[in-house]
């Protein structure tokens, strides 16, 4: 069987050092807002290259954090809206909507899967506060001209890192490209805890500052609350693992790069439609290879019969989803069509040359 996914073999890579670091953090007798998660911040700060890194439990909370800190520096305020991709996964609204946001939705391109930058303007009204742009299945969406948008509207720009970590454009990395950016490390993100973790990033010590509160119910000082927070911090354990990890994170990217190049290049079979080849490899941290066929269901069964374990990233846009049932009437005839369309096979840094070589092989025998 070729796993989508091998969370037991990726971990046990580094499973070693993991396992020291779980036993220190054991034994050191302090497990929330210790020594582990001010190191992982800082190194994350570092390879980020920005000023600040906040952790907190998850990927969601990390956007919602994000959102509530802009109104309680007045930037934002309930019934302003959020202009955002329509294809994106469900927590990019979530976080949104939670803050009593109003999420705007964009289609993306059909050949990026990415929102479509030329289309963002139209949507902008006197209400718009902030692009919050995703960078899905692990490929950079970014441009002078969605800068010079922003800047052209008073617009925040608020990166959805979940998928991107690694990536850069024009040598800067997702999570620097804007002004705040929420990252997730469930345990399948190129960067992968062992349960719930999350990260914000900012260079606004304000925003910083409002964020780390907010996470720890609102108190910057013991038992002193300035705000109605959260309680979403990033424990000692996990940031120990991740700690270890994000040494590796660079490398195992690379092996993603080499895995898709070989997809890309040997994939011949007209009935699938592959992903858009990055100008620049360091553009693309490809966290899912992700093809479209018409037939998709119909191979998804020819994989499984051939044990190759794929997923639907996503089976369900978000204004078909009962959560958001007063947004069903959107017209959005490219999200649709690829939320029909797209099936994710297997990458990732222990696919073996043999597992691919397979993966290719069946794929060009449909």
């Amino acid at each position: 069987m070729i796993k989508f996914l091998d969370l037991q073999k990726i971990n046990l890579l580094h499973g070693q050092e993991i396992e020291d670091r779980l036993i220190k953090t054991f034994r050191s007798g302090w497990y929330l807002l210790g020594e582990e998660v001010k190191g992982f911040e800082k190194n994350l700060s570092a390879y980020i290259g920005c000023r600040h890194a906040i952790g907190v439990a998850n990927g969601l909370d990390a956007l919602r954090l994000i959102f509530k800190a802009y109104i309680e520096l007045g930037v934002m305020q309930p019934g302003d809206e959020v202009i955002l991709p329509a294809n994106t996964y469900i927590a990019s609204v979530l976080a949104i909507t939670d803050n009593n946001l109003v999420p705007v939705l964009v289609e993306p391109t059909i050949e990026t899967y990415n929102i479509d930058i030329a289309k963002i303007e139209e949507k902008i009204t006197p209400k718009t506060k902030a692009i919050m742009v995703v960078h899905l299945y692990g490929q950079v969406v970014f441009s002078e001209e969605l800068k010079d948008l922003a800047d052209k509207h008073n617009l925040k720009i608020i990166e959805d890192n979940a998928q991107a970590i690694g990536a850069q454009c024009n040598g800067i990395k997702t999570g620097n490209l804007g002004d705040a950016a929420g990252f997730s490390f469930y345990p399948g993100k190129n960067l992968g805890a062992l349960g719930d973790a999350g990260a914000v990033t900012t260079n606004n010590d304000a925003l910083a500052k409002i964020i780390r509160a907010l996470a720890n119910y609102g108190s910057d000082t013991k038992y002193v609350n300035k705000y109605q927070g959260l309680n979403s911090r990033l424990d000692e354990i996990q940031a120990a693992v991740l700690d270890v990890k994000l040494r590796y994170l660079d490398t195992e990217n690379l092996r993603r790069r080499q895995i898709a190049d070989y997809y890309l290049t040997n994939i011949t079979n007209p009935k699938i439609k592959l992903p858009q080849r990055p100008v620049d490899d360091l553009a693309h941290v490809w966290h899912v290879f992700v093809v479209r066929t018409k037939e998709r269901d119909r191979l998804q069964r020819f994989l499984a019969a051939a044990d190759i374990q794929t997923l639907i990233h996503y089976p369900i846009p978000i204004h078909k989803q009962e959560a958001y049932i007063n947004l069903s009437a959107l017209s959005l005839p490219i999200t649709e069509q690829i939320h029909r369309e797209v099936l994710s096979l297997p990458i990732s840094p222990v696919l073996t040359d043999l597992e691919v070589t397979k993966v290719v092989d069946v794929l060009n025998t449909y």
